[in-house]
């Protein structure tokens, strides 16, 4: 689980023993911390000991869930706020639909079962017009755009090119594009257009606990705005049929086409697969060594609350008919049919077979429509 922080010391207090208590217990818990001057590093330390720290490389929100991403040993990523909006109780639920087929498994307010305390009817009404748009670009079905309670399988990182966190700082001390706020939009476009299979899972805000909020309803909904433009650009690039001397079956192809951000913030080359791990601060009550990461095995159960320590494993994926070049796609439990066609492997990156719509389903088991 990553949670990045920024003076968030008296939330952490309240959080991270309510991430404790979570049954199946957290495999392990990172706080990405950014340069905080309220203590919130020893708070961490002091309120659960077995925290690992990691310190963010660069500014910005998205460069703090890279480094927590690069950081991460486990087979599922969720992301978390540190300001009490998020109940940790509902991490079970994101692991369930993880592991029942689903490549990311997105929170919700909006679907049967969500809800929030702390929205606006402004910053409501904002959301449900940018997930218009959103559906209308990249085909897809979501609810709830701008939420930023997800969870994900680690092995589709590679897809979703963030920047690389051994960058250096921006020379103008801005920021690249994808380590500012723009990041849950990001990923929510890149995991669109990848096609992989997205679950909605139910979610209830709740209101930050302390602390002023760094949401700011205009600015940030123009910042939308300007990243579902440049993803849908992305997109585009990566979808443009082959040309003349294009390479052919066998042959390695190169990677998509850079970003082009708005402007302000530059693009950066695409992340490698193994990215570099951010130092972690020394703990003394973490052992040196890091937990290694458990190789995958066939699963056909959500994990047993005998047995809390246990990472979820990702389901065996099922042979597929023809040869390609991309991840095969996961079995999906005959109960919960997904409501998108996948692609098929050998498409995987020339856009040819690329679904009309990319399909949204829900965690009770319907589909959007």
């Amino acid at each position: 689980m990553i949670v990045p922080t920024r003076n968030e010391a008296r939330n952490l207090e309240v959080v991270l023993p309510a991430v404790a208590a979570v049954r199946p217990a957290v495999y392990e818990v990172i706080v990405v911390d950014g340069d905080s001057q309220d203590g919130t590093v020893e708070t961490a330390r002091r309120v659960l000991p077995g925290v690992r720290i990691v310190r963010q490389t660069r500014k910005g929100k998205g460069n703090a869930m890279a480094c927590g991403f690069a950081a991460a040993t486990g087979d599922v990523i969720v992301m978390f706020d540190a300001d009490g909006s998020a109940d940790p109780q509902e991490i079970p639920r994101f692991v369930a639909a993880l592991v029942e087929g689903a490549d990311f498994a997105k929170g919700s307010r909006f679907t049967k079962g969500g809800g929030s305390d702390d929205i606006t009817l402004l910053r409501k009404g904002g959301n449900a017009g940018l997930n218009l748009i959103a559906n209308t670009l990249f085909g897809t079905r979501y609810s709830d755009l701008c939420y930023g309670y997800n969870a994900f399988w680690a092995d589709i990182l590679p897809l979703l090119e963030l920047p690389a966190v051994d960058m250096p700082p921006h020379p103008d001390g801005g920021m690249y594009w994808g380590d500012g706020f723009e990041i849950e939009t990001v990923l929510n476009c890149r995991v669109a257009a990848a096609g992989l299979s997205i679950t909605e899972v139910p979610s209830v805000e709740k209101e930050r606990m302390f602390g002023e909020t760094n949401l700011r309803t205009f600015a940030d909904g123009t910042r939308v705005l300007r990243t579902l433009a440049a993803e849908r650009r992305r997109a585009g690039r990566d979808d443009r049929p082959a040309g003349p001397g294009t390479a052919g079956p066998g042959t390695a192809v190169p990677g998509p086409a850079a970003v082009v951000p708005p402007a302000g913030h530059p693009a950066v080359p695409a992340t490698p697969a193994t990215a570099p791990v951010p130092p972690a601060v020394p703990d003394r009550a973490v052992p040196a060594a890091q937990p290694q990461r458990p190789a995958p095995r066939p699963h056909a159960d959500a994990p047993s609350p005998q047995r809390p320590q246990q990472q979820p494993s990702r389901p065996a994926p099922q042979p597929q008919p023809q040869p390609g070049a991309g991840r095969p796609a996961p079995q999906q439990p005959a109960p919960s049919p997904v409501a998108r066609e996948q692609r098929p492997v050998g498409a995987e990156r020339d856009g040819s077979a690329r679904p009309e719509r990319t399909g949204v389903r829900y965690a009770w088991g319907e589909e959007a429509s």
